[in-house]
């Protein structure tokens, strides 16, 4: 039995409510193209105190730590709740380097942004830093970087649907 032209349409919506051309950009764009900020790079031998206030007034998740301009490790929010808070640590005489994520794993910037969004669900990171061939850090991108470009190929009627209103509801006698 063939299925109603419209009714194809309609089902290839709801599998892919995005724009046509989203698929093509998942798998052509370059990751690099999301990157919404340059990355902040600081010296291994940098205080922590001097790192933490980059990281807030730049309202950055993460930094990148280098050592004559080679990427060497990652700093990020994680690394602060994980290593620092609730630790004594003197901030300022404790080295990034004592505390950041060691050899991270990196991505090309013409990685494709599917290749980065699946590197980062299935490793569970929120930030990887982009570098170049000689290992040099060019950007970092987030996890909401890519959530924002990505938003872009969706049609607005997608993007403002309200939440289901049947996700989580509970009726009073079952409260």
């Amino acid at each position: 039995m063939k299925i109603p032209d419209d009714e194809t349409s309609r089902v290839s919506e709801e599998e892919c409510p995005g724009s046509p051309d989203l698929e093509s950009v998942l798998a052509t764009e370059s990751v690099g193209n999301a990157a919404s900020h340059r990355a902040l790079l600081v010296d291994a031998t940098t205080p922590l105190v001097q790192v933490l206030q980059l990281m807030r007034e730049g309202n950055r998740g993460a930094v990148l730590v280098v050592s004559n301009g080679t990427l060497v490790g990652i700093f990020t929010e994680r690394d602060v709740l994980m290593k620092v808070a609730g630790q004594p640590t003197d901030l300022e005489h404790t080295a990034v380097s004592q505390v950041m994520t060691v050899d991270p794993v990196t991505l090309p910037v013409e990685a494709t942004v599917a290749f980065a969004l699946n590197k980062m669900l299935i490793e569970g990171f929120r930030h990887i830093p982009l570098v170049d061939d000689q290992n040099r850090p060019v950007a970092v991108v987030s996890m909401r970087d890519l959530i924002d470009y990505l938003s872009d190929f969706f049609k607005p009627e997608i993007l403002n649907l309200p939440p289901d209103p049947r996700v989580g509801f509970r009726s009073r006698d079952g409260a």
